[in-house]
């Protein structure tokens, strides 16, 4: 056979991957001709002539120059070049010095007819210089061709007028004067200097600037500490004045809340770009859990961009900065890049950039990571990941401006690694020499890039004097700022959430629907299609559902919730749900989606009861809790006037996700002045199934409550949940709402609703049932599922002397309210908490004070003793505890 003729690149490719992976797999003669290759021998392909032989030989030493050029990149500014490596040199082809000026005709490649020495340079040039690319691993032909392309064709490298160069110049001066300045002025103050990874400005100023010209209107950076005043000051423009006063902690310069440190805030401004544009810039607040803010910038974004509409994928661009250690560290990198393609999380394509400092805290590669690259996690999604070196800002810009190129194409991540260094310890004041001696001597050594560009520019034409005017405006500019009497402070809810009031309050909210609107949109909501083959179980279901509406027999939990959803779709409002196979529902109650059994189509009846745009989502998310529950607070930021939920799959499993429960959800308004009004929901309810599915862990959000942070309920009724879920969107503010949902309330026959309970008054926080406060002799406080119970038991014991209390809402709590309704019972003979949860856990540790206070004297509690785990494992154990439990509440 003639191989060059009739064996195209792609399948030369795919064999030689075959055969690396698996050679037994290939015909026995193919196999030696590719270990030839492979050992440097001259060894005839299969019943092919010498020429092609030798031209073969020259398309494989193409492909591995694309494959693994990347290892002769010189990257590392404080490493040598690559000396070689034997996989690249042409005598492991079977190629020698004799084929040098020897033409070939390579397919796909850039110069047809080139000799092997021009083709050398070529493949030289592009992928061992200064930047080393990854993107062989690429599935598709299109994108890996397309990249090819645009790499062979330029030799990787871009051209600047001295205009340009002289604005980047200009930018790493002012990256690198800003911090020689805080330095100087603040000294010992840590500020997580971008010193050594300069070239990140004007990489972000290029990135903006280019960004803008194809379309893009929003731009959200997430990004860590280190660096973070310098983006702030020289990309976004966050006065110098004010990030002095943060220095200086000058509290006449109010904030809302407890604040936070200088290089955690976030930042929003217009800025003004070459063409004569402007584009929305926003840095996402971000705590000191690093990763912490991936899933929220991705949120943020996706949120916007279903405002913007079919365009709303290109308009608004996701850019993520990392460390390299916490990239290649940090669990949640993964989860967020495996939000990339999936429909309810997908953003357009992201792109990460990677500051790679080549050093953690005090810790090395070596000790840090099991890959070569930082970045190498990345390669699950098959993009293209750029390794650029960190002091020549040319190649780092060029790299920018190709992959927002490639995200804009292709709509995938991309992922740009600047290989530079940390010329101070972690912090201002730490001591590297103490734990990387070596490494310190040769930073040490190192003239700053900026001033090794200016000698760079100024053999390419750059004025005399040009580079000393610009340091000496970039100073004054700096000093000017530091005289100055006042300093700006952004404060405020901006733009679609000027109408939300910053203050809690527990006025009254209206949240009934008239019920002939809950009949039609009941009617709606249990709707299924015409043509449509319903599982026989979901059609009794939905049957069942619209007959409860229509008879007003009692309608159970699932159709309470879809009655709230509807409703608020019904009066223009959108709602997204996300969780874990929260489309079924984990306990099959809910069936948002319902799926043909004849066709696999799905259909969304709740669809059907939205007007004015609002849209319905309901997405299973991948099986992570803190990338979709950092997604959806993220979302929920950009959203004040929709419902945005999500659901754990049991109440328990958000421990997965506490960082961000912790650290945004919980605190983010009192440190950065940021309202949400997510929901969480959280399944909870003692079933006797076990340690990990029984609590959502109530005591840990009662001990995260302070200032009106969150609303934290325990709704025992589907008409409360209903009115809680629309209370969320009818109040004046925004608040995260935890709801600690139940499981086996779900189907139980007490627990329904009937239609005027929708129909009339609105989420109440408190529940008094049983005797009057004259003839109470024990009065019994709870909440959530155990009421049924303690009900069950008083009715069967006729037991009229008992009144039971049931806590719906948890906190915060009215004391005014609470002492109306209580008081009158403080003189009953025997006053109880009643709780499934272990004495450690549950309501009683947060409520025992302030009970006690209320009623002017201890009270009992009566639940399981304190434990380490929340539950037992043994079904049996669990209901002997249950038995003791309403045993001793309801003893005489």
């Amino acid at each position: 056979m003639n191989f060059a003729a009739q064996i195209s690149p792609e399948a030369l490719d795919h064999l030689y991957r075959q055969w690396r992976s698996a050679p037994e797999s290939l015909p026995a003669d193919w196999r030696a001709w590719f270990a030839g290759f492979e050992l440097g021998q001259e060894t005839a392909a299969p019943d092919t002539g010498e020429h092609d032989l030798k031209q073969s030989a020259v398309q494989s030493l193409i492909y591995r120059y694309r494959d693994i050029g990347h290892l002769l990149a010189h990257t590392d500014p404080l490493s040598p070049p690559p000396s070689g490596h034997p996989q690249l040199e042409p005598a492991a082809f079977g190629l020698d010095d004799t084929d040098l000026d020897h033409p070939f005709a390579p397919r796909n490649f850039i110069r047809p007819g080139a000799t092997l020495r021009e083709i050398l340079a070529i493949l030289r040039k592009t992928y061992c210089g200064s930047i080393g690319v990854e993107f062989m691993h690429i599935q598709n032909p299109d994108e890996r061709q397309w990249l090819k392309e645009r790499m062979e064709s330029t030799g990787n490298r871009a051209t600047f007028s001295l205009a340009e160069k002289t604005r980047i110049l200009w930018k790493l001066s002012a990256a690198a004067l800003f911090e020689a300045y805080l330095h100087r002025r603040f000294v010992g103050q840590k500020r997580f200097s971008l010193e050594g990874g300069e070239i990140l400005l004007p990489v972000l100023d290029h990135l903006l600037n280019r960004a803008a010209a194809t379309g893009v209107t929003d731009l959200i950076l997430g990004m860590p500490h280190r660096g973070r005043l310098n983006v702030l000051a020289n990309l976004f423009g966050k006065p110098f004045a004010t990030i002095f006063a943060e220095f200086e902690d000058n509290l006449e310069y109010a904030f809302v809340g407890e604040g936070d440190v200088k290089y955690h805030k976030g930042y929003s401004c217009e800025r003004e770009t070459d063409g004569g544009g402007t584009i929305r810039l926003t840095l996402a607040a971000n705590p000191s859990h690093l990763e912490a803010v991936n899933p929220v910038v991705e949120g943020k974004c996706r949120a916007r961009q279903d405002r913007y509409g079919a365009a709303g994928e290109t308009r608004v661009l996701p850019v993520l900065l990392h460390g390299d250690a916490a990239f290649a560290g940090q669990g949640l990198v993964a989860e967020t890049l495996n939000l990339s393609q999936l429909e309810g999380y997908r953003t357009g394509g992201t792109v990460h950039i990677v500051v790679n400092n080549q050093i953690g805290f005090t810790t090395g590669p070596a000790d840090a990571r099991s890959t070569r690259y930082a970045t190498d996690v990345a390669k699950m999604l098959a993009v293209p990941i750029f390794h650029v070196h960190g002091e020549d800002p040319e190649a780092a810009l060029h790299v920018a401006e190709l992959a927002l190129a490639y995200r804009q194409e292709f709509g995938r991540d991309v992922i740009i690694e600047l290989i530079g260094y940390r010329r101070h310890g972690h912090n201002e004041g730490d001591e590297p020499f103490f734990t990387q001696p070596l490494m310190y001597a040769a930073i040490r050594e190192r003239q700053p890039v900026h001033e090794l560009y200016a000698d760079r520019l100024a053999e390419e034409g750059l004025p005399a004097g040009e580079f000393d005017r610009m340091r000496t405006a970039i100073n004054a500019c700096l000093e000017l700022a530091a005289s100055g009497d006042e300093a700006a402070v952004d404060q405020g809810f901006l733009d679609q959430w000027q109408s939300i009031a910053r203050d809690y309050t527990d006025a009254p909210v209206a949240t009934a629907l008239p019920r002939e609107t809950l009949i039609e949109l009941g009617k709606i909501a249990c709707a299924i299609p015409e043509g449509f083959t319903p599982h026989a179980k979901i059609a009794k279901l939905m049957e069942a559902r619209r007959a409860a509406l229509v008879e007003d027999s009692g309608i159970d939990w699932g159709g309470g919730e879809a009655l709230a959803y509807a409703g608020l779709l019904h009066e223009g409002t959108s709602v997204r749900l996300s969780g874990q196979d929260c489309r079924r529902g984990t306990f099959n109650h809910r069936h948002a989606a319902l799926v043909d059994a004849a066709s696999g189509t799905t259909v969304f009846p709740l669809a059907g009861a939205a007007r004015d745009g609002a849209r319905f989502q309901v997405y299973n998310s991948l099986l992570s809790e803190a990338a979709v529950l950092g997604f959806e607070y993220g979302y929920s930021l950009e959203s004040p006037f929709g419902l945005t939920l999500w659901e754990a799959q049991f109440g328990d499993f958000a421990n997965g996700a506490q960082v961000i429960i912790d650290q945004f959800i919980a605190s983010g308004a009192a440190k950065w002045d940021r309202a949400s009004g997510l929901v969480l929901l959280l399944p909870h309810g003692f079933e006797g199934q076990g340690p990990e599915h029984s609590s959502a862990r109530i005591e840990r959000y009662l001990q995260l409550c302070a200032r009106h942070n969150l609303l934290l309920a325990n709704p025992t009724t589907p008409a409360q949940f209903f009115h809680l879920l629309r209370r969320q969107v009818r109040q004046s503010f925004r608040r995260p709402l935890v709801v600690f949902t139940p499981k086996g309330l779900l189907r139980h026959p007490r627990c329904r609703s009937r239609l005027a309970d929708f129909a009339e008054g609105g989420f109440a926080e408190l529940f008094v049932d049983g005797a009057p406060p004259e003839s109470c002799r024990a009065l019994l406080l709870c909440s959530g599922r155990i009421y049924y119970e303690l009900l069950e038991e008083m009715e069967k014991g006729e037991r009229r002397e008992l009144t039971l209390v049931r806590f719906e809402q948890l906190y915060p709590l009215n004391g005014e309210r609470l002492a109306t309704a209580l008081r009158p019972y403080a003189d009953a003979e025997r006053i109880a908490w009643v709780q499934e949860e272990p004495r450690n856990n549950g309501a009683w540790p947060h409520l025992r004070p302030l009970l006690t206070e209320l009623f002017g004297r201890e009270i009992d509690y009566i639940g399981r003793d304190e434990a380490a785990s929340p539950a037992v494992g043994s079904h049996k154990a669990h209901q002997q505890e249950q038995r003791e439990i309403l045993e001793q509440a309801l003893r005489p």
